[in-house]
């Protein structure tokens, strides 16, 4: 008896299949392209070494350094509800043990280098160009910064940059690391007046995550139990206005945004304000902005002593009690 001849369909690979999307439309961006795929966007940038993408080292002072040579470029720092993006050059560059900060007029970082672990330049088609960036990603494949080229960029020590760093490995594999859960304290392991006491005692704001985390609390549990003294919660609308007060009012604001990788701030006045779908945006020359109004599940007016007296601010937090967004 003859046997039928069996032909086997090769599976695309996650690159054909980005292809594909991409021709079905050509806007949309890369995170979202992971969404649908079901793959990190670090995972799908990955796939594209070898076309679009370059796998640079992770030599991070060298190469923090090295990003003053490319001029004026646009910083941006997201979570999966806020986009902040600043223009501005890579200077005044330090490091202290696994952090790095960047203090400068415009551009102002700080970041977590353990949470550094992929670096990639991409140079991916937008809006009928070939927009040059450089891109990192953590452990998991989230994305914690990027840096674009603007037309006034010097493109040429972008190349330079990119030879320098390439990386000898240039496969399309991304190798994830799961990154543990956080221990949480159950509702009967949590002693409000220690919380309270805690909180009061605080000589800097950055005393208060580390609080918090030895406590087993998240933000939102924090400020539930802290009691209105110390966190009072408002409408999740608080943001825009905020940001309608302070551009009426031109009252200069500090707008934190970050992930477990970076923090990203702005500081000054802001203008035009704009809201669009979901979204509501600064589009201020310089600054922008980009707000999911539907992610923000809770608003809180927080009040933490300082050795200076007390630092007041707005924090949004999402549904899972994490903070998106803090504004002083």
């Amino acid at each position: 008896m003859i046997q039928p001849t069996v032909t086997d369909t090769p599976t695309p690979s996650l690159r054909d299949r980005l292809d594909q999307l991409r021709k079905q439309n050509p806007r949309r961006r890369m995170r979202d392209l992971a969404d649908e795929l079901n793959v990190s966007e670090g995972a799908l940038t990955a796939a594209c070494c070898g076309r679009e993408a370059v796998r640079l080292k992770t030599d991070w002072v060298e190469f923090l350094h090295d990003l003053n040579d490319l001029g004026p470029v646009m910083a941006l720092t997201r979570n999966h509800a806020i986009v902040h993006e600043k223009d501005g050059v890579f200077d005044h560059v330090g490091f202290i043990g696994h952090m790095a900060q960047v203090v400068n007029h415009d551009i102002d970082l700080r970041i977590f280098l353990r949470h550094w672990q992929h670096l990639f330049a991409v140079e991916q088609p937008s809006h009928g160009r070939i927009l040059p960036s450089f891109q990192v990603y953590d452990g998991e494949g989230h994305a914690v910064h990027k840096i674009y080229l603007r037309d006034e960029s010097r493109h040429e020590a972008y190349r330079r940059i990119v030879q320098k760093h390439r990386h000898a490995d240039q496969s399309p594999a991304f190798h994830a690391e799961a990154v543990p859960p956080t221990p949480t304290a159950s509702r009967d392991e949590i002693d409000i007046d220690q919380l309270r006491e805690r909180w009061k005692a605080m000589k800097d704001t950055h005393d208060f995550f580390p609080m918090i985390r030895q406590l087993g609390l998240t933000r939102h549990r924090a400020n539930t139990l802290a009691g209105e003294d110390l966190a009072r919660p408002l409408p999740a609308s608080a943001l825009e206005t905020l940001l309608n007060t302070a551009a009426a009012e031109q009252v200069p604001i500090m707008v934190f945004v970050g992930n477990r990788g970076c923090i990203q701030i702005h500081t000054g006045p802001v203008k035009a304000l704009k809201e669009m779908g979901p979204w509501f945006n600064v589009l201020d020359p310089g600054f922008n902005l980009h707000l999911r109004q539907d992610q923000v599940s809770s608003a809180w007016v927080v009040r933490k002593p300082t050795g200076d007296g007390t630092v007041t601010s707005l924090e949004l937090l999402d549904e899972g009690g994490e903070v998106i967004a803090y504004l002083f």
